[in-house]
Protein backbone atom coordinates (compact mmCIF):
# COMPACT_ATOMS: atom_id res chain seq x y z
CA UNK A 1 0.00 0.00 0.00
CA UNK A 2 1.41 3.36 -1.06
CA UNK A 3 0.89 6.38 1.18
CA UNK A 4 0.39 10.00 0.13
CA UNK A 5 0.13 12.82 2.65
CA UNK A 6 -2.79 15.22 2.38
CA UNK A 7 -0.26 18.06 2.43
CA UNK A 8 1.22 16.75 -0.84
CA UNK A 9 -2.22 16.95 -2.47
CA UNK A 10 -2.66 20.51 -1.18
CA UNK A 11 0.75 21.57 -2.50
CA UNK A 12 0.03 20.13 -5.94
CA UNK A 13 -3.43 21.69 -6.11
CA UNK A 14 -2.14 25.13 -5.07
CA UNK A 15 0.42 25.05 -7.85
CA UNK A 16 -2.11 23.83 -10.40
CA UNK A 17 -4.49 26.68 -9.56
CA UNK A 18 -1.81 29.26 -10.24
CA UNK A 19 -0.37 27.55 -13.33
CA UNK A 20 -3.65 26.82 -15.11
CA UNK A 21 -4.78 30.42 -14.77
CA UNK A 22 -1.55 31.87 -16.18
CA UNK A 23 -0.43 29.39 -18.84
CA UNK A 24 -2.85 28.31 -21.55
CA UNK A 25 -2.35 24.67 -22.51
CA UNK A 26 -0.45 23.99 -25.72
CA UNK A 27 -3.45 22.14 -27.16
CA UNK A 28 -5.67 25.23 -26.93
CA UNK A 29 -2.91 27.67 -27.90
CA UNK A 30 -2.05 25.64 -30.99
CA UNK A 31 -5.73 25.48 -31.96
CA UNK A 32 -5.96 29.27 -31.75
CA UNK A 33 -2.88 29.68 -33.94
CA UNK A 34 -4.17 27.15 -36.47
CA UNK A 35 -7.50 29.00 -36.59
CA UNK A 36 -5.67 32.19 -37.44
CA UNK A 37 -4.35 30.49 -40.57
CA UNK A 38 -7.78 29.31 -41.71
CA UNK A 39 -10.00 32.21 -40.63
CA UNK A 40 -11.43 34.04 -43.67
CA UNK A 41 -12.75 37.17 -41.99
CA UNK A 42 -10.27 40.08 -41.62
CA UNK A 43 -12.00 41.10 -38.40
CA UNK A 44 -11.96 37.53 -37.18
CA UNK A 45 -8.23 37.32 -37.89
CA UNK A 46 -7.59 40.50 -35.93
CA UNK A 47 -9.56 39.20 -32.95
CA UNK A 48 -7.64 35.91 -33.00
CA UNK A 49 -4.34 37.83 -33.10
CA UNK A 50 -5.41 39.74 -29.99
CA UNK A 51 -6.41 36.55 -28.19
CA UNK A 52 -3.05 34.96 -29.03
CA UNK A 53 -1.24 38.11 -27.87
CA UNK A 54 -3.22 38.01 -24.61
CA UNK A 55 -2.01 34.44 -23.96
CA UNK A 56 1.59 35.51 -24.50
CA UNK A 57 1.22 38.57 -22.24
CA UNK A 58 -0.23 36.40 -19.46
CA UNK A 59 2.75 34.04 -19.67
CA UNK A 60 5.40 36.75 -19.90
CA UNK A 61 3.97 38.97 -17.18
CA UNK A 62 2.75 36.10 -14.95
CA UNK A 63 -0.82 37.33 -14.79
CA UNK A 64 -4.12 35.49 -15.33
CA UNK A 65 -5.22 34.87 -18.92
CA UNK A 66 -8.70 36.07 -17.92
CA UNK A 67 -9.97 38.09 -14.97
CA UNK A 68 -12.55 35.34 -14.35
CA UNK A 69 -10.37 32.72 -12.69
CA UNK A 70 -13.34 30.46 -12.35
CA UNK A 71 -14.95 27.86 -10.16
CA UNK A 72 -12.29 25.29 -9.24
CA UNK A 73 -13.39 21.98 -10.79
CA UNK A 74 -11.49 18.72 -10.21
CA UNK A 75 -11.68 15.20 -11.59
CA UNK A 76 -9.61 12.85 -9.44
CA UNK A 77 -8.69 9.26 -10.26
CA UNK A 78 -7.60 7.66 -7.00
CA UNK A 79 -5.72 4.38 -7.17
CA UNK A 80 -7.24 1.84 -4.79
CA UNK A 81 -3.75 0.91 -3.56
CA UNK A 82 -3.07 4.45 -2.31
CA UNK A 83 -3.72 5.42 1.30
CA UNK A 84 -4.17 9.12 2.11
CA UNK A 85 -2.68 10.22 5.43
CA UNK A 86 -3.06 13.39 7.47
CA UNK A 87 -6.54 14.43 6.39
CA UNK A 88 -9.36 13.91 3.91
CA UNK A 89 -9.09 14.30 0.15
CA UNK A 90 -11.72 17.03 -0.04
CA UNK A 91 -10.13 19.04 2.76
CA UNK A 92 -6.72 18.69 1.08
CA UNK A 93 -8.07 19.96 -2.25
CA UNK A 94 -9.94 22.82 -0.63
CA UNK A 95 -6.78 23.85 1.22
CA UNK A 96 -4.85 23.79 -2.05
CA UNK A 97 -7.46 25.96 -3.76
CA UNK A 98 -7.47 28.35 -0.80
CA UNK A 99 -3.70 28.75 -0.95
CA UNK A 100 -3.43 28.81 -4.73
CA UNK A 101 -6.04 31.51 -5.22
CA UNK A 102 -4.84 33.61 -2.28
CA UNK A 103 -1.08 33.36 -2.88
CA UNK A 104 -1.56 33.73 -6.65
CA UNK A 105 -3.75 36.83 -6.28
CA UNK A 106 -6.44 35.13 -8.34
CA UNK A 107 -9.98 36.47 -8.29
CA UNK A 108 -12.24 34.77 -5.76
CA UNK A 109 -15.63 34.24 -7.39
CA UNK A 110 -17.56 31.85 -5.12
CA UNK A 111 -20.48 32.89 -2.94
CA UNK A 112 -21.59 30.59 -0.11
CA UNK A 113 -25.33 31.18 -0.42
CA UNK A 114 -26.39 30.91 -4.09
CA UNK A 115 -29.72 32.71 -3.66
CA UNK A 116 -30.07 35.15 -0.76
CA UNK A 117 -26.98 36.62 0.95
CA UNK A 118 -24.53 35.71 -1.84
CA UNK A 119 -21.55 36.54 0.40
CA UNK A 120 -18.16 35.73 -1.15
CA UNK A 121 -16.31 32.91 0.62
CA UNK A 122 -13.11 34.92 0.18
CA UNK A 123 -10.85 32.08 -0.98
CA UNK A 124 -12.64 30.54 -3.99
CA UNK A 125 -13.68 27.47 -2.01
CA UNK A 126 -15.42 25.12 -2.00
CA UNK A 127 -14.16 23.38 -5.10
CA UNK A 128 -16.28 21.02 -7.17
CA UNK A 129 -14.72 17.56 -6.86
CA UNK A 130 -15.49 14.33 -8.71
CA UNK A 131 -13.60 11.22 -7.61
CA UNK A 132 -13.25 7.84 -9.29
CA UNK A 133 -11.66 4.87 -7.52
CA UNK A 134 -9.43 3.09 -10.06
CA UNK A 135 -6.95 0.17 -10.00
CA UNK A 136 -3.30 0.84 -9.20
CA UNK A 137 -1.15 3.01 -6.96
CA UNK A 138 -1.32 6.30 -8.86
CA UNK A 139 -3.36 9.44 -8.28
CA UNK A 140 -4.34 11.64 -11.21
CA UNK A 141 -5.69 15.12 -10.57
CA UNK A 142 -7.29 17.06 -13.43
CA UNK A 143 -8.19 20.69 -12.78
CA UNK A 144 -10.10 23.34 -14.69
CA UNK A 145 -10.91 26.90 -13.62
CA UNK A 146 -14.42 27.18 -15.10
CA UNK A 147 -15.51 30.72 -15.84
CA UNK A 148 -19.05 31.87 -15.11
CA UNK A 149 -19.78 33.30 -18.54
CA UNK A 150 -19.28 30.03 -20.38
CA UNK A 151 -20.81 27.96 -17.58
CA UNK A 152 -24.00 30.01 -17.84
CA UNK A 153 -24.38 28.74 -21.40
CA UNK A 154 -24.85 25.11 -20.25
CA UNK A 155 -28.01 23.06 -20.73
CA UNK A 156 -29.50 19.57 -20.39
CA UNK A 157 -32.23 18.16 -22.62
CA UNK A 158 -34.06 14.85 -22.29
CA UNK A 159 -34.39 13.87 -25.94
CA UNK A 160 -36.42 10.97 -27.27
CA UNK A 161 -34.53 7.95 -28.64
CA UNK A 162 -36.44 8.46 -31.90
CA UNK A 163 -34.82 11.89 -32.30
CA UNK A 164 -31.67 10.08 -33.41
CA UNK A 165 -28.52 11.74 -34.71
CA UNK A 166 -30.42 14.59 -36.35
CA UNK A 167 -32.06 15.44 -33.03
CA UNK A 168 -28.72 15.57 -31.25
CA UNK A 169 -27.20 17.78 -33.96
CA UNK A 170 -30.15 20.18 -33.91
CA UNK A 171 -30.09 20.37 -30.11
CA UNK A 172 -26.36 21.15 -29.88
CA UNK A 173 -26.12 23.51 -32.85
CA UNK A 174 -29.26 25.48 -31.96
CA UNK A 175 -28.16 25.85 -28.36
CA UNK A 176 -24.70 27.05 -29.35
CA UNK A 177 -26.26 29.44 -31.86
CA UNK A 178 -28.48 30.90 -29.13
CA UNK A 179 -25.43 31.31 -26.87
CA UNK A 180 -23.80 33.43 -29.57
CA UNK A 181 -20.92 35.60 -28.34
CA UNK A 182 -21.82 35.21 -24.65
CA UNK A 183 -19.30 32.42 -23.88
CA UNK A 184 -16.40 34.40 -25.48
CA UNK A 185 -15.70 32.38 -28.64
CA UNK A 186 -13.90 30.64 -30.17
CA UNK A 187 -15.35 28.05 -27.83
CA UNK A 188 -14.86 24.40 -26.99
CA UNK A 189 -18.15 22.50 -26.87
CA UNK A 190 -18.50 19.59 -24.48
CA UNK A 191 -21.40 17.27 -25.28
CA UNK A 192 -22.76 14.45 -23.15
CA UNK A 193 -25.09 11.79 -24.55
CA UNK A 194 -26.73 9.04 -22.50
CA UNK A 195 -27.05 8.17 -18.84
CA UNK A 196 -29.40 9.98 -16.49
CA UNK A 197 -30.20 13.68 -16.05
CA UNK A 198 -27.26 14.18 -13.69
CA UNK A 199 -24.83 11.81 -15.43
CA UNK A 200 -25.17 13.45 -18.84
CA UNK A 201 -24.28 16.87 -17.42
CA UNK A 202 -21.18 15.34 -15.87
CA UNK A 203 -20.24 13.79 -19.22
CA UNK A 204 -20.46 17.18 -20.93
CA UNK A 205 -18.22 18.71 -18.27
CA UNK A 206 -15.73 15.85 -18.49
CA UNK A 207 -15.56 16.29 -22.27
CA UNK A 208 -14.00 19.72 -21.74
CA UNK A 209 -11.00 18.10 -20.01
CA UNK A 210 -9.94 16.34 -23.19
CA UNK A 211 -7.10 17.76 -25.25
CA UNK A 212 -8.58 20.17 -27.76
CA UNK A 213 -9.02 18.45 -31.08
CA UNK A 214 -8.74 14.91 -29.74
CA UNK A 215 -11.22 12.43 -31.23
CA UNK A 216 -13.78 10.19 -29.60
CA UNK A 217 -12.41 6.62 -29.85
CA UNK A 218 -15.67 5.44 -31.43
CA UNK A 219 -15.61 6.20 -35.18
CA UNK A 220 -19.30 7.07 -35.30
CA UNK A 221 -19.04 9.60 -32.49
CA UNK A 222 -15.77 10.98 -33.87
CA UNK A 223 -17.60 11.61 -37.15
CA UNK A 224 -20.46 13.24 -35.24
CA UNK A 225 -18.00 15.57 -33.47
CA UNK A 226 -16.63 16.66 -36.83
CA UNK A 227 -20.11 17.14 -38.30
CA UNK A 228 -21.34 19.27 -35.39
CA UNK A 229 -18.16 21.37 -35.39
CA UNK A 230 -18.60 22.14 -39.08
CA UNK A 231 -22.23 23.17 -38.61
CA UNK A 232 -21.34 25.41 -35.66
CA UNK A 233 -18.60 27.18 -37.62
CA UNK A 234 -20.92 27.57 -40.59
CA UNK A 235 -23.11 29.82 -38.39
CA UNK A 236 -20.69 32.68 -39.07
CA UNK A 237 -20.58 33.95 -35.48
CA UNK A 238 -16.78 33.96 -35.46
CA UNK A 239 -14.23 34.98 -32.80
CA UNK A 240 -15.86 36.99 -29.99
CA UNK A 241 -19.01 37.21 -32.12
CA UNK A 242 -17.50 39.62 -34.70
CA UNK A 243 -18.10 37.27 -37.62
CA UNK A 244 -16.04 34.59 -39.30
CA UNK A 245 -15.67 30.83 -39.43
CA UNK A 246 -13.94 30.29 -36.09
CA UNK A 247 -16.88 30.06 -33.71
CA UNK A 248 -15.63 26.80 -32.13
CA UNK A 249 -12.21 25.19 -31.84
CA UNK A 250 -13.54 21.71 -31.09
CA UNK A 251 -16.55 19.59 -30.22
CA UNK A 252 -15.92 16.76 -27.78
CA UNK A 253 -18.55 14.09 -27.15
CA UNK A 254 -18.63 11.72 -24.18
CA UNK A 255 -21.24 8.97 -23.90
CA UNK A 256 -22.76 6.54 -21.39
CA UNK A 257 -25.27 3.69 -21.79
CA UNK A 258 -28.88 4.83 -21.83
CA UNK A 259 -32.25 3.61 -20.58
CA UNK A 260 -34.38 2.17 -23.40
CA UNK A 261 -36.91 5.00 -23.00
CA UNK A 262 -34.39 7.85 -22.75
CA UNK A 263 -31.70 9.74 -24.63
CA UNK A 264 -30.34 12.45 -22.37
CA UNK A 265 -28.11 15.10 -23.93
CA UNK A 266 -26.16 18.00 -22.43
CA UNK A 267 -23.96 20.86 -23.59
CA UNK A 268 -21.22 22.48 -21.52
CA UNK A 269 -19.22 25.26 -23.19
CA UNK A 270 -15.72 26.57 -22.51
CA UNK A 271 -14.48 29.96 -23.69
CA UNK A 272 -11.37 30.54 -25.81
CA UNK A 273 -9.31 30.35 -22.60
CA UNK A 274 -10.17 26.69 -22.22
CA UNK A 275 -7.94 26.14 -19.20
CA UNK A 276 -7.26 22.63 -17.94
CA UNK A 277 -4.29 20.93 -16.32
CA UNK A 278 -3.52 17.37 -15.22
CA UNK A 279 -0.97 15.93 -12.79
CA UNK A 280 -0.11 12.35 -11.86
CA UNK A 281 1.23 11.58 -8.39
Amino acid sequence: MREIAASVISDQVAGMCREANIYLGEDVFNALKESLETEESPTGKEVLKQLIENVEIAKNEQIPICQDTGFAVFFVKWGQEVHLTGGSLEDAIHEGVRRGYTEGYLRKSIVADPLYKRKNTGDNTPAVIYTDLVPGDKVTIAFAPKGGGSENMSTVRMLNPSDGEAGVIDFVVNHVKAAGPNPCPPIVVGVGIGGTFDKVALLAKKALFRSVGSKNPDEAFAALEKKILSKINDLGVGPQGFGGRTFALAVHIETFPSHIASMAAAVNINCHASRHLEREL
